[in-house]
């Protein structure tokens, strides 16, 4: 069987479309689901009002949303302010194009006697997007133009708290995008190709690479947080020192087109997450053993696509998990974590998958993987560090860092408001 164009096309066509909704409506139910999360982890009810088991609470948000006011202040610059929503939310859309939800589709599979119909019998598709062979560089470089939307944004609005969002967003981004982007370089040495179906395939083959891979699995994984501006990492909103951040001045859909870049951003990186990690379609982990097969007919095809996306929704339900559990970093902490730590580490593990694909063992990349755990564990004591970045201060009736009889601190007034006290009574 062979491949032909305009059955590509076609195929492409639809999934798109499909696809743009699924992750649209995937978005609507992933806030419902870190509201119920957030609830289960604080142990309260959540939102079980409108509809049951509160499964209609998206569509009043929505509402919600359309209904309210849309206000734009005053000497802001209003092209810019307007437009800087739309670049949040749509690098987030069309960065899944280029993922693989499945594998190859032989169209004579198809039901009702289409195949022979459309003269197709003989031919087969991608369940990809777009099929295009630098899928990891797409995935990449659409990935990062998410900044825009949040730096205009918080430029455009004319206001400190914004701005410093914007600026935060913008640093943050750069600074973790290097260490994202060597982890990659890992997955792409040991795979030997950009293709990302390529990348899913070779899995299938030689195993799962968060197996043989392990540190830099973990390595993009916080570094795909901090690009998502997802707590721990949501320093470009906090609302304790900036009010809201970037979105402080936005309101109605325009507020809402931000966390709707968020969480489409959030939901992509999963399945990206899931097909760079965790063998996209692929049922078992290992290099040996039963499963799927990676061309076949319709059923095939669903439950491969079924199986990338409950991938992405476990990833998108630990994510909501840490945001619930990890408090917020500072910011000067967010920045040595990256160029300290993350930076340094995702060299060493290229460094280490180089050397083993050069010397040909490939199934042994995950012995590199623990020796760099090792080596990072052996110089940590020898490199220079801080005496103490957090300090506990004694407090009066703290469980944690109590302060003692002689560290209480004495008004000196006491006695003067004493005899004040006693003079009154008189």
């Amino acid at each position: 069987m062979e491949s032909s164009f305009v059955p590509q096309l076609v195929t492409s066509a639809i999934l798109i479309v499909v696809m743009v909704h699924v992750i649209l409506g995937g978005c609507a139910y992933a806030i419902l689901a870190e509201r119920k999360i957030s609830a289960w982890i604080q142990d309260r009810v959540g939102p079980n009002r409108v509809g049951p088991k509160g499964l209609l609470q998206p569509i009043a948000d929505g509402l919600k949303f359309f209904l309210k006011e849309d206000y734009t202040p005053r000497n802001v610059e209003k092209l810019l302010f307007t437009l800087a929503p739309a670049f949040a939310v749509i690098p987030a859309l069309i960065a899944f194009a280029a993922i693989p939800w499945g594998g190859t589709l032989e169209l004579s599979s198809l039901p009702f006697g289409l195949a022979e119909w459309l003269g197709v019998e003989d031919q087969t598709v991608q369940i990809v997007g777009a099929n295009i062979n630098v899928g990891v560089i797409y995935m990449l470089a659409v990935g990062a133009m998410g900044v825009y939307g949040i730096a205009l944004g918080g430029w455009a609005s004319n206001n400190k708290y914004t701005f410093l969002g914007g600026m935060r967003a913008s640093a943050q981004m750069i600074s973790y995008e290097i260490p994202m982007g060597v982890a990659i370089l890992a997955v792409i040495l040991l795979s030997g190709t950009l293709d990302l179906t390529t990348i899913v395939t070779t899995q299938r083959e030689s195993g799962w690479f968060i197996l043989q891979l392990p540190v830099a699995a973990v390595l993009y994984y916080i570094c795909r947080l901090a690009e998502c501006n997802r707590a721990p990492f949501d320093l470009a909103e906090a609302e304790q020192e900036l009010v809201g951040g970037y979105h402080t001045e936005y309101s109605s859909m325009r507020f809402a087109l931000f966390f709707l870049g968020e969480y489409a951003h959030m939901i992509t990186g999963a399945a990206l997450f899931a097909v760079l990690f965790l063998g996209g379609w692929s049922l078992n982990p290992l290099p040996f053993g039963p499963d799927l097969p990676t061309e076949g007919g319709l059923l095939l095809i669903l439950l491969q696509v079924a199986v990338v996306l409950a991938k992405a929704g476990l990833i998108v339900c630990f994510d909501m998990v840490v945001r619930w559990s990890v408090p917020r970093f500072r910011f000067d902490q967010l920045m040595r974590l990256s160029w300290e730590g993350l930076i340094p580490i995702s060299l060493v593990v290229l460094l280490a998958t180089s050397i083993m694909v050069f010397m040909g063992w490939h199934q042994y990349t995950w012995v590199a993987s623990l020796a760099t755990i090792a080596i990072v564990y052996a110089i940590s004591p020898i490199l220079g560090r801080e005496s103490n970045p957090n300090p506990r201060i004694p407090m009066i009736g703290s469980r944690f860092s109590p302060m003692s009889d002689h560290e209480r601190p004495v008004a000196a007034s006491e006695q003067l408001a004493f005899a004040e006290s006693v003079g009154d009574d008189r």
